[in-house]
């Protein structure tokens, strides 16, 4: 006699009281589970780099004031500038830096802003601004 031999035709229980679960319900007993629900984003963020902010010294604080001023009086002439700036990191110390070239049409005070054609730039996050109009030696 096979081990199984006495159940083997039986027909396959259904419940009569409980609904038969869809394969989609079924396979969800079988999905893998996250106890630390978060916990692999963490570990992504933590691994993310952010660059360090640099502090301008005061000569170049200068520089990049009298950059401004040249801008100022030439803001109507389109000149082409490409301004490297700082992108502060909204989840952890640091951030990023980003250049952009192109043509500044307007320096808002009232925001400290500078307005570009494609984008607005903080300016106390400037930390260069080259172009052929701008060579101060």
């Amino acid at each position: 006699m096979d081990k199984y031999e006495d159940i083997i035709n039986l027909p396959h229980h259904v419940s009569k009281k409980h609904p038969q679960m869809s394969l989609y319900e079924r396979s969800a007993q079988f999905a893998p589970y996250a106890a630390l629900t978060g916990h692999g984003d963490a570990i992504k963020e933590t691994g993310r780099l952010t660059s360090k902010r640099v502090d301008l010294d005061e000569e170049e604080k200068e520089i990049l004031d009298r950059k401004f001023e040249i801008i100022r009086e030439k803001i109507n002439e389109n000149i082409q500038v490409k301004i490297t700036y700082f992108i502060p990191d909204l989840r952890k110390e640091g951030g990023k830096y980003e250049e952009v070239t192109g043509v500044i049409k307007k320096i808002d005070d009232y925001n400290h802003l500078i307005i570009m054609e494609k984008c607005e730039i903080p300016i106390n996050e400037i930390v260069d601004i080259d172009g052929e109009i701008l060579n101060l030696e």
